[in-house]
């Protein structure tokens, strides 16, 4: 226990030990400030290049990696809400082209799993604050090295005083003032973000964040919805859920989930590639079927594939409430879009609240691309190029793309379900998943099953 002795005893002071994220809104908006400038500053540089003889691809190309250089180490260093979109952006990269994407994609995808920890002093001043000055007694061991980083939080390495191998989650000090200030600045990102978010509108992302900002911030709440998965799903042999040990408002103590992270299988052989991948699917659509619940994180650093082939999930702080399940219309509309039926599509998109006034109806099939051709085949596969292709098409026609667009509407109630649909369809592409997606759709979800004659 002597290595991770902390150096300085934790003070009666509320102001210190909240100040790890930054030490005030005012430089946390001009960090996220800088990004929109320094893209201005970066076609500076880009015309002084090209006066200088170099050609516009060779110009492009070097912006486009300076952009994605300085995208990823101003999010990564802010964790909070501007990470969050970050790890949202990694994952629909998938559906953009390789020249606009390449330069972005390995430096977001570093977002979903690291950023820079918190002073091993102040895991122990948090965790002094919220189990007790006697905290260590509950251990046998405590790593003070981080095992995961997060948007909110990071995440140790320990044994519980019963011999339990444990995960210890620890939010940074100041998370809750540092996520409200990002929420606030997140707007101005979206002309640097446009770009790279795949058709998502980076300050409606931050608004609906920010609807549910004290639901993440509370470890009460989380520690509620995991231990609900749990039991939901206690003894199912195709996923695994770790129970909640202990919790407070901002230290959350599960059993540790030993496996292999879910973001390194795409380099799997075919056939457990494509298990991981089916079973990363059912997971998404068995718990609001059977737990009431759904995950709304679908990010592959929240799932790890555990040694005896199971699907481990991690990170319960985003959930949607389901108790009836999937709504059915989702089901019914999809099946009606499957027929061909366009109008009829239309109809159900339009009384669900989807539009809010008339759009050509082939607009609208393109909309539903994405989740009709995979539940069309007995068999499915997902790969960059079919969602590169599906944006391509989407925004073939701008005047049209812009019209659909000022229709459609994305009701409340379904914002968290189409993020979770849209982010594990990128999911599956980047994976490379080839999956009986159909199935899934026949088993869990609502109103897509044929009636029986």
């Amino acid at each position: 226990m002597g290595s991770d002795t902390p150096r300085d005893t934790p003070r009666d002071n509320p102001r210190r030990e909240r100040d790890s994220l930054a030490r005030s809104a005012f430089r946390r908006s001009a960090r996220l400030a800088s990004l929109p400038l320094g893209y201005a500053g970066r076609r500076t540089l880009g015309l002084g290049r090209r006066i200088g003889g170099a050609t516009a691809d060779s110009v492009n190309e070097e912006l486009r990696a300076r952009t994605a250089d300085q995208l990823f180490r101003v999010l990564g260093e802010l964790k909070g809400g501007a990470m969050k979109v970050g790890q949202m952006m990694s994952m629909m990269e998938s559906y953009l082209p390789d020249e606009v994407a390449a330069p972005y994609r390995e430096k977001l995808s570093m977002l979903r799993d690291s950023a820079p920890p918190m002073p091993t002093s102040r895991v122990h001043a948090v965790l002094a604050r919220e189990l007790g000055p006697d905290w260590r007694s509950n251990f046998e061991r405590f790593d003070p090295r981080p095992a995961a980083a997060a948007s909110i939080g990071q995440v140790h390495r320990a044994a519980w005083a019963d011999g339990r191998e444990v995960a210890v989650k620890v939010q940074y000090p100041g998370a809750d003032e540092a996520l409200r200030a990002d929420l606030r600045q997140l707007g101005r990102m979206a002309a640097i973000a446009g770009p790279l978010a795949g058709g998502m509108n980076v300050r409606e992302i931050a608004e609906e964040f920010a609807a549910r900002i004290d639901e993440e911030l509370d470890y009460r709440l989380e520690a509620e919805s995991q231990q609900a998965f749990a039991d939901g799903l206690d003894g199912d042999p195709e996923f695994f859920v770790p129970n909640v040990v202990a919790h407070t408002p901002r230290v959350l103590i599960s059993e540790w989930v030993e496996g292999v992270p879910l973001t390194t299988i795409a380099d799997w052989e075919t056939e457990p590639r494509n298990e991981a991948g089916l079973k990363y699917v059912r997971f998404l659509f068995a718990g609001p079927s059977r737990v009431g619940l759904l995950h709304a994180d679908p990010h592959p650093g929240n799932f790890k594939v555990l040694p005896d082939g199971r699907l481990g999930a991690v990170d319960f702080g985003l959930i949607a409430r389901l108790p009836d399940g999937l709504p059915s219309e989702i089901g019914r509309i999809l099946r009606i879009a499957m027929s061909g039926d366009d109008e009829a599509a239309v109809a159900g998109l339009r009384r669900e609240g989807f539009l809010t006034q008339d759009v050509d109806a082939e607009m609208v099939m393109d909309y539903l691309r994405p989740f009709v051709e995979p539940a069309q085949a007995d068999r499915f596969s997902f790969t960059r190029a079919w969602t590169q292709q599906i944006y391509r098409d989407a925004n073939e026609d701008s005047v049209a793309a812009r019209e659909f667009g000022r229709a459609f509407n994305l009701p409340t109630d379904y914002l968290l379900i189409h993020r979770v649909w849209m982010g594990g369809i990128a999911v599956l592409s980047q994976l490379g998943i080839t999956a009986d997606f159909h199935s899934v759709l026949d088993e869990f979800l609502p109103g897509f099953a044929p009636e029986p004659a």
